[in-house]
């Protein structure tokens, strides 16, 4: 994909850069609540004038907000954007992941990049919209938990489908470096219980090994990973153009001299848009009931697989004319557009008949690092995206 037309200064403005502060220094962390800094955004809106509706997950303890600038009797274009962050643990930080630093046309911090950055400009521009009159409105829908498997936008969603009016289109800032995207993977991660018998190590083959059981299954997922690699589909507008099949963990048993009675491993798939991720687990649950439990079971009639779902999200493949996808190249100002590997919440949009691109400030390579950061170019960049915004919805 080609450069989007570039910002004529890297400088930005000063609503922008204290929202970014204010929305950095509150701990999204996505095992921790979300609720203070949704309070904020609800109290800042209502200070303009705008009311927010709060879509609170089972326990309360998060919420996602929706709200719109503008008339309210017709749908318009929706901003969407995580609220959560990844942990910082265990990483190297130079500076304090919850304060903003500025150093060499860079703003340091955790979710700078991935993706607050984005959020403030879109609440730093508010006010701009609601005094330029909009003809169309523009939605805000900010969600919790996307990087814990796009868990909160779901219910989000819910909401909105019982509403008289919902978005036309939408727009998810995810970091793109202001570039368009139409595409991307979906995922299915999925976790596999195996329940063995426990047994002397040595009286071996009166037990039921789960870790051997485990580990046949995982055998057909790198078998399954390498023929994906081979056969397709393929998609050359990836970095990886075809489906991968990844385990990511694995434990099981006690100790040596015990055959282990217990086994659980972690896998997932990125999945093409054209690919079916049921089928996908379909194959592994056959090859797990039909090649390897049957034996299992002549030992031990108890033992098998349980099989529990952790995260799941469609893909997107959008037709590069589709109208949302010119709008965005529009308002970005670049004329190409891309696919990336990596999974956002624009597939469960576009999904539920919002269509959906992807397009937002800092690069993914920044993305979930110890000092994080994003340009003030790119942000300056998105400033203009949504300058471009107003003047279109205006008229």
């Amino acid at each position: 994909m080609s450069d989007p037309l570039k910002a004529d200064s890297p400088a930005i403005r000063p609503e922008t850069r204290a929202m970014i502060d204010r929305l950095i220094a509150f701990d999204t962390t996505s095992r921790n609540s979300n609720l203070e800094l949704i309070h904020y955004v609800r109290d800042y809106l209502a200070d303009l004038g705008v009311t927010a509706n709060l879509v609170h997950d089972a326990e309360g303890g998060k919420a996602n907000l929706y709200a719109t600038l503008g008339p309210t009797d017709r749908p318009g274009i929706a901003l969407s954007g995580h609220t959560d962050v990844v942990p910082i643990d265990n990483q190297d930080w130079t500076r304090d992941p919850w304060q903003v630093s500025e150093h060499d046309g860079r703003l340091f911090g955790r979710g700078t990049c991935d993706m607050k950055s984005f959020i403030a400009v879109a609440l730093a521009h508010a006010p701009r919209f609601l005094e330029a009159g909009l003809q169309t409105p523009v939605h805000l829908c900010f969600s919790y938990d996307e990087e814990v498997g796009c868990k909160g936008v779901p219910s989000l969603l819910d909401f909105l489908a019982g509403q008289p009016v919902k978005p036309a289109m939408c727009v998810v800032g995810e970091p793109t470096d202001m570039k368009v995207v139409t595409g991307h993977k979906g995922k299915r991660s999925v976790c596999c219980h195996v329940r063995g018998k426990e047994a002397h190590s040595s009286l071996a083959p009166y037990g039921v090994n789960a870790v051997n059981a485990a580990a046949r299954v995982v055998g057909h997922l790198a078998d399954m990973a390498a023929r994906k690699a081979e056969e397709g589909p393929f998609d050359p507008d990836f970095d990886v153009p075809y489906t991968t099949v990844h385990t990511g963990t694995i434990e099981g048993g006690t100790q040596l001299n015990i055959v282990p009675g217990h086994c659980r491993f972690e896998f997932e798939f990125r999945y093409l848009p054209q690919d079916d991720p049921d089928a996908l687990l379909g194959e592994v649950k056959r090859f797990a009931e039909e090649s390897v439990a049957p034996a299992m079971r002549e030992i031990d009639p108890a033992t098998g697989f349980s099989w529990e779902e952790l995260s799941s999200f469609p893909g997107l493949d959008l037709a590069p004319g589709a109208e949302v996808v010119e709008l965005a190249k529009a308002l970005s100002g670049g004329n190409d557009t891309g696919k990336v590997a990596f999974g956002t919440e624009a597939g469960l949009f576009d999904q539920r008949g919002i269509p959906t691109v992807v397009c937002g400030p800092g690069s993914i390579d920044q993305a979930h690092k110890p000092d994080e950061f994003v340009t003030l170019e790119q942000v300056a960049l998105c400033e203009r995206f949504m300058d471009r915004l107003e003047e279109r919805l205006r008229g």
